[in-house]
């Protein structure tokens, strides 16, 4: 039986119907004074869920066979679900097989995931996804459970698994009722785009409207190029009183986001910013020397982190750069670079060139780093081993900011549009 397009749009409006009548009851019938809050999922959470998920997880990896028949199910219920996703369904089914060993793994931390999924529901609202839209998911994930686990399907694992994604979900449509009051996404102008380098590119942009951030955050852009295609990027300057921003894009093969921003895209162009994110800040009342350790495109959080410290550094505090790369051809962006260090006194620069072991062993070896705090930005082998050196001469966990050593979770630092990275979960809908 086909399904018209006018079916499809008297589906979708029915489902919003549904939300609105909904989010009208719980305002009628909620205590006076009643606020929602990320703890609210807790009536979904159960100590003894990760054990049961555990026990039963060979009846449901590997997920990829799983997720392929949770969107197959999704689909055929609602296909106007479709049109929020994008062409290529690839790089969103790593996403979520992500997603959900991040749930599995984290069940035991409910504080962490409600956190981390308030966060991600802030997020989610750039794409046009609608608290009842998880009503659909839910229902596709459990036929999706019932068909991998054939007849091994036992109850005891459904619920589990519902329980743990009504959590999840709770908490995401929480967030995203706290950021109702700013927008979903930020359209931006480019004002600048330079390539500097072999499939470099750095561009500026300037936003319709003030786009809160801290230096060494990211955000997701897209292009117009390739829509519902969101990838994380990292903000290369703190905030400007002009309301620009700068990214370092590296192209990383061809068709991806990367290869739209590096080589297709041109002055004038408009983009789309979702929310800031990311924790890789400095800290409040700076009371240590830095030290900021960065590869490739990792230099745009360091050049923010620097562009910070210029502006608020405290008295007698200094800073280090060790600023990597394969080749000398690698480096860009160069000059900056160097009006940095004429400026500031209080910084040092120092290249690096090889492989990942290379920076480690470079940094290591150049002083006593334990009563620094440092930043670690690059790609993921050389993040997972400087940030393993750094703790082996004595520079205490917590003091080391860093962006994912496993490059499970995207804070912009790498921007590969085929190596989706875990606080990237965000990058489409589900």
């Amino acid at each position: 039986m086909s399904t018209t397009t006018s079916d499809v749009y008297d589906e979708y409006h029915a489902l919003l119907a549904r939300q609105d009548a909904m989010r009208l009851r719980r305002q009628l019938f909620a205590p006076a004074g009643a606020v929602r809050t990320a703890d609210s999922g807790r009536a979904f959470y159960r100590t003894d869920d990760q054990e049961t998920i555990n026990r039963h997880l060979a009846l449901v990896t590997p997920f990829s066979d799983l997720i392929t028949h949770l969107y197959q199910a999704m689909f055929e219920q609602h296909p106007y679900l479709r049109g929020l996703f994008p062409d290529s369904m690839d790089f969103q089914q790593a996403h979520l097989e992500r997603a959900l060993w991040y749930l599995i793994e984290h069940l035991d931390r409910p504080e962490e995931v409600a956190d981390f999924c308030a966060r991600l529901g802030r997020d989610h609202r750039k794409l046009g996804v609608r608290p009842v839209h998880f009503e659909v998911f839910e229902s596709a994930l459990v036929a999706a459970l019932r068909r991998s686990a054939g007849e091994h399907w036992v109850e005891e694992l459904e619920q589990a698994w519902v329980r743990m994604v009504r959590f999840a979900v709770t908490s995401m449509v929480d967030g995203a009722r706290e950021a109702l009051a700013e927008p979903a996404y930020w359209t931006a102008t480019v004002t600048g785009h330079r390539v500097c380098g072999p499939g470099v590119a750095v561009l500026r942009v300037r936003t319709a409207e003030p786009f809160p951030y801290r230096a060494g955050q990211y955000t997701r852009i897209e292009s117009p190029l390739l829509p519902h295609t969101w990838r994380p990027y990292s903000v290369a300057c703190a905030p400007r009183t002009d309301g620009e921003l700068e990214f370092h894009i590296r192209r990383t093969g061809p068709g991806g986001v990367s290869d739209a921003l590096v080589a297709h895209t041109r002055v004038g162009d408009l983009l789309r910013l979702g929310p800031a994110q990311g924790s890789m800040t400095l800290d409040d009342g700076l009371t240590r020397d830095v030290l900021i350790v960065a590869a490739e495109t990792g230099w745009a959080t360091a050049k923010a982190l620097l562009d910070e410290l210029a502006m608020r550094r405290p008295c007698g505090r200094s800073a280090y750069l060790f600023l990597g790369a394969r080749t000398p051809d690698d480096l860009y962006d160069t000059t900056a670079l160097a009006e940095l260090e004429t400026r500031h006194p209080w910084l040092r620069v120092i290249p690096v060139l090889g492989e990942a072991g290379s920076m480690a062993d470079t940094v290591a070896r150049h002083g006593d780093w334990s009563e620094h705090v440092a930043y670690v930005s690059g790609p993921p082998a050389m993040v997972a081993a400087t940030v393993r050196r750094l703790m082996a001469v004595g520079l205490p966990a917590d003091r080391i900011h860093h962006d994912p050593a496993d490059g499970t979770s995207a804070s912009g630092r790498c921007d590969a549009d085929r190596s989706p990275r875990a606080n990237s979960l965000s990058g489409s809908p589900w």
